[in-house]
């Protein structure tokens, strides 16, 4: 079939928005360029509306946007919302002139397979989610015809968490031009009664909240509602323009005259529990720091700003301990010591004297601590009514020592037995943050990303705030045996001031008349049991106000806690158990229509007498600021098995994941000069690419910068090639071909064969299921002086190739061995070197690392690697020279 003839499509990709703050409830986007008469480009958006019902700290929140297209042609709206990433997204649904198209959640692979069926019938709008420090961004847009209006309407539930003593909603407004009716609706029902209910709003004066707001709460019920009128939108009194841009806050407690409240709904309770006035239990807390040379800078200087703030919040009767690992581990003092004032002063000139140096040894630092941790307990150094803690910090991966994340995870989950929580906290983006939270949740502990920014050092203190105050260990909580089914986590290693616990289930008798509960846990003083008796006809009475309860919430509130409790026993779950886990949270996921990592919803609607759909997902942590349509994601997945590319300099970077490691080198040639990366006779695949050099008038040659400006790509057996330049993609099916600018987004598909292109971003090609390579296309400013565009060549799946390929790539798609040994400071002291053995070969290498722009191609992700010097040489069969061919094909 002639190339010319392929249907291919047209996709609409959606950047994402790298956010900050710490929001919790959505933020409202809308619209590009403010016009006249509050339009963006024709779209006038002229009602948006979020609204939040609460009840028992369940909140069930709905955001509604109305537009309609005043232009003469059809328009783009788009429609964003940010919301925690706590919360599941339950229902989307699309109104366009009256006729509305739900949202219906499938389990993943049923939902990408009806997704990809639509791409092969017509054209298709991508959704995408990116992450932020507490957000996920949901993103979709729609073709509005002349004149005709749309309705998006997105509900996402989630049961608000205590914290600091307080239940907070947290919205970032940010409509980006005026909005005729812009509304924000709450209301709160709290059966124990609210004691306290704020709301504030960074964007705004105070004079203009006070009329544009109103907060109230009287008894059970609370109520805030926020309605600026247009002219107190304005960001000045004639300007058109909005000064919505920032964020609003409400935030609220309940009445706690009994530390436990229970409530009955439909056969379904939820039980909680935060006592108040107990004294706090003391605590052997051991820091374990990274210091190793990627601390570099500021970094370390935040931490060190951070744990200084943190002794001066130490309490005497608490005992500390401070651990540093880089290529070793040194400790402050040999065993815990008490939080004298003298120690502290001492600690404090410790962590002053901090310097950052060498690689990351993980494993043996945190042995070391719970060494130190368990001792302490078997030698009665300590009180026998305290509890111990480890929190450890670190900015990378394991690269020294024991580097096998689940060697690691073995070795620590075995030294802790279950006694004590591990808390870890993951400095960036550049570590393997899945790693460190199961290693914590699989301990009774969890894990914190501390996002790289200004006020990390109080990110650091504030996450040490939540557990400096434990009030009661070992906690139970208890029933009526026979009595309950299908409970949540009932027992808890600690519970912490300030926040609460809860617990929900199902009665296995609706017809009971009363109905117990207790609680039992260790204090700093003595045992504790706190009993709940509830009266099922009073609690009847107590729930009548039905306008302010939204259907079965406790049901939905139990489920929503059930499904986040399995998914995360399921991260450290192996063979049958994990089976068992996700087929218990899928089940619940489609029951109560939650979108979970194991399901996506899809929303399929008539546009032009072909299908369109829109598939929502909800991304892992370890997802990038910026994540590609979901259109991009069906045809590539990031892979477990080795991957190879070469990008930038041009750096070639080939993982190990046997090794847990990557090799990096660099090849120094002409510009012009082509370059054989890829060749396997058997399949008839070839890869080749051409260096291209630094725009003309520079004259240092010894800073001569080069890229890759061109690649081939082509299949004998399929008689088929692309040729991929900064500007265009060419096809050639036989003799017949197909250009594309990197301005399009299109797919092309034939039988084995599918490529896509996402528009000023990449392409991704893939020959049946065994082959996956992806090109990144990276752009410069246009008046950067010295730099062209140039492009990055990336191998995610190798399986379908050969064993006989070869190629600066190619010869690495089989299994090789490399022992390094001697790591010793180098002349840069953040890049040790050492030698390495491979190949029969004995090198000298530098630790370095290099940029993997697959998921973001502006920031891209470090991965660390030994550098091989002078082209390879020593690693690469024979010399870079013999990989020169006179052509791209």
């Amino acid at each position: 079939m002639a190339l010319a003839q392929w249907p291919y499509l047209i996709l609409a990709l959606l950047s994402g928005l790298a956010v900050s703050g710490f929001p919790r409830n959505p933020s409202l986007l809308l619209g590009k360029r403010s016009l006249p008469g509050g339009a963006v480009d024709g779209i006038e958006v002229y009602s948006t509306k979020v609204n939040c019902k609460v009840t028992s700290r369940f909140a069930h929140n709905v955001v509604t946007t109305r537009a309609v297209n005043h232009a003469n042609t059809a328009k783009e709206v788009s429609f964003d919302v940010e919301l925690p990433k706590t919360a599941f997204i339950t229902n989307f649904t699309l109104t366009i002139d009256g006729v509305t198209y739900p949202g219906k959640v499938k389990e993943k692979e049923v939902a990408k397979k009806q997704y990809e069926k639509a791409v092969s019938q017509g054209k298709t709008a991508g959704l995408v989610k990116a992450s932020g420090r507490k957000l996920e961004k949901f993103t979709v847009s729609v073709n509005v015809a002349a004149g005709s209006k749309v309705t998006f309407e997105l509900t996402y539930e989630e049961l608000l968490k205590r914290h600091k003593g307080k239940y907070e909603m947290y919205l970032k407004v940010q409509p980006k031009q005026l909005v005729k009716h812009f509304e924000i609706t709450v209301d709160i029902f709290e059966p124990q009664g609210i004691s306290t209910l704020d709301a504030e709003a960074s964007f705004i004066t105070n004079d203009l909240l006070g009329s544009a707001l109103t907060k109230s709460f009287s008894g059970k019920k609370g109520h805030v509602s926020f309605k600026p009128s247009l002219n107190q939108q304005r960001s000045c009194p004639t300007c058109t323009d909005s000064l919505l841009k920032g964020d609003f806050i409400i935030t609220y407690d309940v009445n706690r005259e009994s530390p436990a409240n229970v409530q009955i709904v439909n056969g379904y309770f939820v039980h909680f529990f935060a006592p108040q006035g107990l004294p706090v239990v003391p605590k052997s807390v051991v820091f374990v720091i990274d210091v190793s040379g990627s601390m570099h800078g500021r970094k370390m200087e935040q931490t060190k700003d951070a744990l200084l703030k943190i002794l001066e919040d130490v309490k005497q009767d608490d005992y500390l301990n401070f651990i540093l690992f880089s290529g070793d581990v040194t400790t402050w003092k040999d065993s815990l010591v008490p939080a004298t004032p003298e120690n502290i002063q001492e600690a404090s000139k410790f962590v002053m004297d901090i310097q950052d140096r060498g690689m990351t040894n993980i494993n043996d630092a945190l042995l070391r601590g719970i060494s130190m941790l368990n001792k302490a307990r078997e030698e009665h150094t300590v009180p026998e009514r305290s509890t111990s803690i480890i929190i450890m910090l670190t900015d990378g991966d394991a690269n020294v020592g024991e580097s096998r994340p689940e060697k690691i995870q073995e070795n620590v989950r075995n030294a802790i037995g279950g006694k004590f929580p591990l808390y870890n906290l993951g400095f960036g983006n550049n570590l393997n943050y899945n790693f460190l939270e199961n290693m914590a949740l699989e301990n009774h502990g969890l894990a914190r990303r501390i996002y790289e920014d200004s006020d990390a050092n109080l990110q650091l203190q504030g996450f040490y705030e939540e557990v400096a105050n434990p009030l009661l260990t070992g906690v139970e909580v208890e029933y009526p045996q026979n009595a309950i089914l299908d409970l949540t986590q009932n027992s808890y290693q600690h519970f912490y001031d300030g926040s609460e616990i809860v617990v929900a289930g199902r009665l296995a008798d609706e017809d009971m008349n009363s109905f117990k509960a207790a609680v039992k846990g260790h204090g700093a003083i003595n045992d504790l049991t706190f009993t709940e008796e509830v009266d099922m006809k009073e609690m009847e009475k107590a729930l009548q106000e039905r306008d302010y309860i939204f259907g079965d919430y406790i049901e939905r509130l139990w489920a929503y806690l059930t499904i986040e409790q399995l998914l995360d026993k399921r991260k450290n779950a192996q063979g049958e158990e994990k089976e068992n886990l996700t087929a218990q949270a899928l089940e619940l996921s489609l029951k109560y229509h939650f979108v979970t990592p194991l399901t996506s919803m899809v929303v399929t609607k008539p546009e032009d007498n072909e299908n369109q759909t829109a598939v929502a997902n909800k991304p892992g942590e370890d997802a990038e600021s910026e994540v590609p349509s979901m259109a991009y994601l069906t045809s590539y997945q990031a892979p477990q098995t080795p991957y190879y590319y070469v990008d930038g300099d041009p750096h070639f970077i080939i993982q190990i994941p046997e090794k847990d490691d990557a090799i990096c080198f660099n090849i120094d040639e002409d510009p012009g000069t082509v370059l054989r990366l890829i060749q396997d006779p058997v399949t008839g695949l070839t890869v080749n690419g051409q260096i291209t050099g630094e725009k003309t008038g520079r004259s240092d040659s010894q800073t001569r910068r080069t890229y890759f400006g061109k690649l081939g790509i082509a299949s004998a057996q399929m008689d088929f090639r692309i040729e991929v330049t900064r500007e265009n993609i060419t096809l050639w099916n036989g003799d017949s071909l197909s250009t594309f600018s990197w301005l399009d987004t299109v797919m092309v598909t034939q039988d084995g064969l599918s490529v896509m292109i996402n528009r000023k971003k990449n392409m991704v090609v893939s020959f049946g299921d065994g082959v996956t390579f992806v090109v990144v296309l990276h752009q410069v400013w246009k008046k950067e002086p010295a730099h062209h565009d140039f492009l990055g060549f990336y191998v995610v799946n190798s399986r379908g190739m050969s064993a006989q390929t070869h190629g600066l790539l190619g010869q690495f798609f089989h299994p090789f061995d490399f022992q390094v040994s001697d790591v010793h400071p180098g002349s840069d002291p953040t890049k040790p070197d050492a030698t390495m053995v491979v190949k029969n070969h004995q090198l000298t290498v530098t630790r370095g690392s290099q940029k993997d722009y697959r998921k973001d191609i502006s920031v891209g992700r470090n991965v660390a690697c030994w550098f091989v010097h002078n082209n390879g040489q020593g690693l690469i069969d024979g010399i870079h020279r013999d990989y020169i061919v006179p052509n791209l094909f």
